[in-house]
């Protein structure tokens, strides 16, 4: 029996005393995962897991374990072909892939999507508006993104929705069956979607990733895959998410949401306080002591996952001044939702502009918003490592 147990049905609708309780009573603890069957280690306060990112003796890449630790934690592991990206790398491959990504994926890329995604957000609240009631995650949370990244990536229109119905099953997945067809389906559709890029290429962040180069290196093929499949993974449900739970985070608290109609200006600094009091990512990406560990005086043995919580550090007494309270205006906000150190998140600026439009547009067009729900009895999504409602029923008029 786990001493906290971190799978009880009670820890998506509220994780945060369980996690309180950790930081208190054992902020690094070896837990047991009926779901795989296997031992994980959580971390759970704030300066505790800064340095569990920063440690640079745990390892991202899989295919360092032993077959019996490689079969243990990822159970997709016959499907190589999505894999070979930065988030499963250490340096210097990891140094290597993100430089070489890095010149592609520019800032002035990023800033020259910004007109685009004003107008697809607006486009999307046109058609909010024509209804008294609706799931602001499918009508705009979810489609904003998936509409940026097609145009990002140069995926066509009408392959969007194809996309969408990926993503999620990739997030929470019905059956290992379920995962392993959208494995297939998706690596057949990038393979043929990267070779006609390469036949036709265009203004696109693909084309861009296919001509980088640095000092004579390239993307091979198969990295060319991952990269571009981890961006849509890693761009469409966190997105849509930290949309999703800023509005809903506004809506719980009507004086910080009259704030922001009042104060416009204060967007910025609240779609970081959304990023920190309900991040989309509650979890890190596991990693391994490829050799046995003394991390926080404990030895933790060679090839076993630990986890930083943070959703956990987010709401850790010691980094952030009355973290429970959810205040638009907080400052400094040193929060870890983009992650730290070398795997900061490549797209942290596209999130931001993406969600501030997006927060911004609906708080300025729907002085009516309400939430058409109890937002305390909405149901959250069952997943590792993201955080995000299932529905968000709102009514705009």
């Amino acid at each position: 029996m786990n001493r906290f147990d971190l799978w009880a049905e009670q820890m998506s609708v509220d994780p945060l005393p369980t996690l309180a309780r950790m930081r208190a009573e054992a902020p690094l603890v070896r837990l047991h995962n009926p779901n795989q069957d296997a031992p994980e280690w959580h971390v759970t306060r704030y300066a505790d897991v800064v340095a569990l990112l920063r440690d640079p003796r745990f390892s991202k890449d899989k295919r360092k374990l032993s077959d019996e630790a490689r079969g243990r934690y990822f159970r997709v592991t016959e499907f190589d072909g999505l894999d070979k990206h930065m988030l499963f790398a250490d340096p210097p491959e990891h140094t290597r892939l993100r430089s070489l990504v890095a010149k592609a994926f520019t800032p002035r890329r990023i800033a020259d999507l910004r007109p685009s995604v004003e107008k697809a957000t607006e486009r999307l609240l046109d058609e909010v508006a024509e209804h008294t009631e609706v799931d602001l995650l499918d009508a705009l949370a979810f489609r904003l993104p998936i509409t940026v990244l097609a145009e990002l990536i140069g995926i066509p229109v009408t392959d969007q929705d194809r996309f969408r119905e990926w993503t999620g099953i990739l997030v929470a997945p019905a059956d290992f069956d379920q995962l392993r067809r959208m494995v297939i389906e998706l690596e057949e559709y990038l393979g043929q979607f990267l070779a006609m890029r390469r036949r036709h290429p265009g203004d696109d962040l693909t084309s861009a990733l296919l001509a980088a180069e640095q000092d004579g290196d390239r993307l091979s093929p198969v990295e060319l895959m991952s990269m571009t499949f981890l961006l849509v993974a890693a761009g469409f449900e966190t997105t849509g998410n930290v949309i999703g739970n800023g509005v809903w985070a506004l809506l719980r608290h009507p004086e910080q949401l009259r704030r922001l109609r009042g104060e416009p200006e204060l967007i910025g600094s609240a779609i970081e306080e959304i990023l920190r009091w309900c991040p989309s990512v509650k979890n890190t990406t596991g990693v391994f002591p490829l050799t046995d560990v003394e991390f926080l005086d404990t030895v933790i043995p060679a090839e076993e996952m630990v986890i930083g919580s943070i959703l956990s550090a987010h709401h850790d007494p010691e980094a952030f001044d009355r973290p429970e309270l959810f205040d638009i205006a907080r400052t400094p906000n040193k929060h870890l939702a983009f992650g730290l150190g070398t795997h900061f998140c490549l797209g942290s600026s596209l999130a931001r502009v993406e969600a501030s439009v997006a927060v911004g547009a609906v708080v300025r067009r729907f002085p009516a918003l309400r939430c058409a729900a109890d937002p305390d009895a909405l149901a959250w999504k069952d997943g590792v490592f993201i955080r995000g409602l299932e529905r968000l029923p709102v009514e705009v008029r």
